[in-house]
């Protein structure tokens, strides 16, 4: 072999050596940006380079991985279940009063599925490595609820962070919190009477669920308004 057949070998060898740790990383950061979706992005644009956001929701995976998550019995889903459904008829007479119910009735079930539910970032944080696609409108929700304690959310305000807990309220749960009531025929005894405001049940209209039950992952980047659902 010449000499400039092992300069050539080498080169490669050092080619390659250099290369693999770029792929490895990229490929990590592939699998964080699919799994944390808009997650990923905002905490990129909070933190002071996007390898301390990776770095952060890599430690939120390990913080994760350390929980015992509880699945929800029949009879928890059905008592939530109709704790929602008082809550959307409550928001009739008394909005400000259904979206308070609405915040602590989503904290009790993150409680029960195992959570802790201490500092509010620090829900978050464990909640975006199983919920990242609905945390938005998690965020959205609680954001409101707040502006609501101060006396500055109007009604429409209200009514849309109804729609925003209920997001993850149904992917927690693992089913629509609003259940169609069916006669012996399977005939849909279903009404209004459970719709949210002057309009028609605005969580029904926000959210879609798949033949089984389960939550289908949201297609967008950021959370859906109640605006954009009524465009579609």
């Amino acid at each position: 072999m010449s000499p400039t057949e092992i300069v050539l070998i080498v080169l490669v060898v050092l080619v390659v050596a250099a290369a693999v740790p770029a792929i490895w990383v990229a490929s990590r950061r592939r699998a964080l940006r699919s799994k944390f979706g808009p997650e990923y992005e905002r905490l990129v644009a909070e933190q002071e380079s996007r390898a301390a956001a990776e770095r952060e929701l890599r430690e939120r995976e390990r913080r994760h991985a350390e929980l015992t998550l509880t699945p929800l019995s029949a009879e928890s889903r059905q008592r939530y279940a109709a704790d929602w459904e008082e809550i959307q008829a409550r928001f009739v007479d008394s909005p400000g009063e259904a979206v308070g119910a609405a915040d602590e009735l989503v904290t009790r079930l993150v409680a029960e599925r195992g959570y802790p539910t201490g500092e509010y970032d620090e829900r978050l944080a464990h909640l975006s490595v199983e919920h990242a696609q609905t945390l938005g409108h998690y965020r959205e929700a609680h954001d409101i609820h707040l502006r609501n304690e101060r006396g500055e959310a109007d009604t429409e305000e209200l009514r849309q962070a109804v729609v925003h807990y209920r997001a993850l309220f149904a992917e927690l749960l693992g089913e629509d919190p609003v259940r169609q009531h069916r006669d012996a025929d399977g005939v849909s005894r279903h009404d209004d009477a459970e719709a949210v405001g002057d309009g028609a049940d605005p969580a029904r209209q926000h959210d879609s669920t798949t033949d089984d039950g389960r939550r289908p992952h949201a297609a967008q980047p950021r959370p859906e308004t109640p605006q954009d659902v009524s465009s579609r």
